[in-house]
C-alpha cells in the first residue's frame, strides 16, 4: 500500500515508518525536518508542516493511507481532519492518547485526581481531537490510544486491544511499547477492524 505519515521523524512516528517499511508498504514520511527521517528502504522523506493544511493535503493525496503522528498542542484537529477530508486519502489513522480512555463509565483518566498536571492540556486536547472525528460522517477514520505509559521498549508482537477502555496489565501497569503500537496501526491499516472508531492497545 501506499503510505503516508506526517510526524514521520518522531518517537512513535519512526517506529511506525519502520514497521510500515519493513512490511513492504511504500511510505512518504513527513517531517518539518526531513533530514530527521531515518534512511529506509521503500521510505520516501517529504518537508511538511501539519499547520499547512493545504499542503498537507498535496502531500497525502493519492495515498491508500495518511496518518497523523503529531503532539496534538502543537497542531490543529481542524486542520488535520480538513488536509485528511481534501487530500481524498482513503482511510485516516491518528496516533492518540490515553487521557480520553474511561477508567470507569463515562470517566475520562484525564478527568481523575492523579493524571500528572503537565500533561493535562495535551490530554484534553487529544480528546477534543477524537470528539471532532466522531461528528465526521464521509471521512474514514481510525484512533489509535496507547496505554498510560507509552515508551521506548522491544517490539514484542503480544499485547491486547480494546475499545474506549484504559488496559491495565495483571501488575496494575498500564503501558505499551512504541514499536508494538507500531505493530497494532500497521495492522489495523491491513486488516481495517475499527473504521470510524477509536481503540486502544496495552499488555
Amino acid at each position: 500500500m501506499k503510505i503516508a505519515i506526517a510526524g514521520a521523524s518522531g518517537r512513535a512516528g519512526s517506529r511506525i515508518t519502520a514497521e510500515l517499511a519493513r512490511r513492504g508498504h511504500t511510505v512518504t514520511a513527513i517531517a518539518r525536518n526531513p533530514e530527521k527521517i531515518a534512511a529506509l528502504p521503500n521510505v520516501t522523506a517529504r518537508k511538511g508542516d501539519v499547520l499547512d493544511q493545504a499542503g498537507l493535503a498535496a502531500l497525502w493525496a493519492g495515498h491508500d493511507a495518511a496518518i497523523s503522528s503529531v503532539h496534538f498542542l502543537d497542531s490543529d484537529p481542524v486542520r488535520l481532519i480538513g488536509a485528511a477530508r481534501d487530500s481524498r486519502v482513503g482511510r485516516y489513522l491518528v496516533v492518540g492518547g490515553a487521557g480520553s480512555l474511561e477508567v470507569a463509565p463515562g470517566v475520562r483518566l484525564v478527568t481523575t485526581p492523579n493524571f500528572p498536571a503537565q500533561y493535562k492540556a495535551e490530554a484534553e486536547k487529544g480528546g477534543a481531537f477524537l470528539d471532532l472525528l466522531r461528528q465526521e460522517k464521509d471521512l474514514n477514520w481510525t484512533f489509535l490510544s496507547p496505554s498510560a505509559l507509552f515508551v521506548e521498549g522491544e517490539r514484542t508482537g503480544k499485547f491486547r486491544l480494546g475499545t474506549d477502555q484504559l488496559l491495565i496489565d495483571p501488575a496494575g501497569k498500564s503501558w505499551i511499547s512504541f514499536e508494538d503500537f507500531a505493530v497494532a496501526l500497521a495492522d489495523e491499516i491491513e486488516r481495517p477492524a475499527y473504521p470510524h472508531r477509536r481503540f486502544t492497545v496495552g499488555y
